[in-house]
């Protein structure tokens, strides 16, 4: 038996190369990366909180306003019980709601001695004596408030420091008014300015009868 020429022996060769080749790739797809495991995520979602629906603490009722100013037309004034001491004079100044509705006086009047024609103020005004707290002096229809005057001695002082004159009214501005009232008063008064004049807070009630 012959031997199979070269050209035949070459050509086995080479199909098993080729063999080899095909089984190498076939082997290296069947074993390719693995897949990455799959993960599971869980979002938490917070829920807003809701609105507040309940009502807001209720507004306080509103207190009762107290009664008006006394105006200067509806007041009566007068001159009440008058004390005198060495060297000043003391005069209770009564103050009448002549009104239909009840009003109010809280703290000083304004006081002076006034005189002439027309009539002006003489000298300076009361002081305010804060002998007595304020306080809200509600006076119905009738009711009575009063206050304390004090007038010093016009003599006390020199006449070049005082000027002596005769006054023949007080002039009074209730409180917190600016219209005054003029009550028949006469009384030795400073021209030049000098304080003789002290005046209290309003009070309830009627300071007594002269």
């Amino acid at each position: 038996m012959s031997s199979s020429p070269p050209a035949a022996r070459r050509m086995i060769a080479a199909a098993a190369l080729c063999c080899m080749a095909l089984l190498a790739s076939a082997c290296g797809s069947a074993s390719g990366p693995s897949a990455e495991p799959t993960r599971t995520v869980t979002a938490t979602v917070t829920p807003s909180a809701p609105a507040s629906t309940s009502p807001g603490p209720s507004s306080s009722p509103t207190a009762p306003s107290a009664p008006a100013a006394c105006l200067s037309r509806y007041l009566g004034a007068k001159v009440g019980l008058t004390q005198g001491t060495a060297g000043s004079s003391y005069i209770v100044l009564d103050f009448t709601n002549l009104g239909t509705a009840s009003c109010t006086l809280y703290g000083y009047p304004g006081v002076s001695l006034a005189g002439g024609k027309p009539v002006t103020q003489i000298g300076l005004a009361a002081t305010e004596s804060d002998t007595s707290p304020r306080q809200l002096v509600t006076l119905a229809p009738g009711a009575v408030g009063n206050a304390l005057l004090r007038i010093a001695d016009a003599g006390n002082f020199t006449p070049g420091r005082c000027h002596p004159v005769t006054s023949t009214f007080l002039q009074i501005y209730p409180p917190n008014q600016t219209v005054p009232i003029y009550l028949r008063f006469s009384s030795q008064a400073c021209a030049k300015p000098v304080h003789i004049l002290a005046i209290g807070v309003v009070q309830p009630g009627s300071g007594g009868s002269s």
